[in-house]
C-alpha cells in the first residue's frame, strides 16, 4: 500500500529538481470517457514557459488506449523540442504506460510502436537523454495531477449522433458492410461454383453472419 504522505512529499521532490533544469521537461496526463467520448489532457511544464495544454477527443477506444493515447501526444509534443534532454511522465495510469515497453503481442501495439518510434528519435539525439514515468493516482489529489484530472471532468463533449458512438454499433455497421461487399464479388464470380448447401437454424432460418456477443 502506498504512503500517501510519503508519495506526495516524493513527487514533489522530482518536480522541483526537473523544474530547475532547463533541459527538463515535466507531463502530467489524464484522461476521462465520458459519454462515450475519450476526453484527453496533458500538461506540459518547462523552465520559464507556460505550461502548454492539449486536449484531444476520441470515441470507440476503452480506457487504457485513451491514457496511451495522453501520453503519446505529450511525448510527440516533446519530442519535437531541441532543447530537452529529460522527461518526466506523471500518470494515473502506470500499467498503461508499461505498455510502451512491451515487446509481447497486446491489444495496443498501435499506440506502443507510434510512443516508441517518437522515444527512439529522443535517444537517438543524445545518449544520455532519458525518460521517466511516475505513478500518480488521482484519488491522492497531487495538485499538478488534480488540474488535469479536473480538466477532463468538466470537458464534457455530447455526440452528434449518440447512437454511432457505440462500439458495437460501429462493429455492426462494419460487419454489414463487409457483407455486402462479400456478397456482391460473390454473386459477380466467374469460379464460384454450385450446389451450394444452406445452413439453417432450429426455426429452419437461413444462418446469417454476425457481429453480436462476440459471433464470428
Amino acid at each position: 500500500m502506498i504512503n500517501t504522505k510519503k508519495h506526495i512529499e516524493k513527487l514533489d521532490d522530482i518536480t522541483l529538481r526537473a523544474s530547475s533544469n532547463p533541459s527538463s521537461t515535466i507531463i502530467v496526463s489524464d484522461a476521462s470517457i465520458m459519454n462515450h467520448i475519450a476526453i484527453l489532457i496533458s500538461h506540459i511544464h518547462s523552465l520559464n514557459k507556460p505550461v502548454v495544454k492539449t486536449i484531444h477527443r476520441a470515441i470507440n477506444i476503452i480506457t487504457t488506449e485513451a491514457k496511451l493515447f495522453t501520453i503519446q501526444y505529450g511525448i510527440n509534443q516533446v519530442v519535437a523540442s531541441s532543447n530537452v534532454n529529460q522527461i518526466v511522465v506523471f500518470t494515473d495510469s502506470l500499467h498503461a504506460a508499461r505498455r510502451i515497453f512491451d515487446s509481447s503481442v497486446h491489444p495496443y501495439q498501435i499506440y506502443s510502436a507510434a510512443i516508441s518510434q517518437k522515444l527512439r528519435e529522443f535517444f537517438s539525439k543524445d545518449t544520455h537523454n532519458y525518460i521517466k514515468f511516475w505513478d500518480c493516482p488521482s484519488k491522492q489529489k497531487w495538485p499538478l495531477h488534480y488540474s488535469v484530472d479536473k480538466d477532463t471532468k468538466i470537458s464534457v463533449s455530447t455526440p452528434s449522433f449518440l447512437c454511432k458512438s457505440f462500439w458495437d454499433f460501429c462493429r455492426k455497421t462494419e460487419c454489414n458492410s463487409i457483407l455486402s461487399q462479400w456478397r456482391v464479388l460473390f454473386q459477380a464470380a466467374d469460379s464460384k461454383g454450385r450446389n451450394f448447401l444452406d445452413l439453417l437454424d432450429n426455426d429452419l432460418n437461413h444462418i446469417e453472419l454476425s457481429s453480436i456477443k462476440g459471433s464470428p
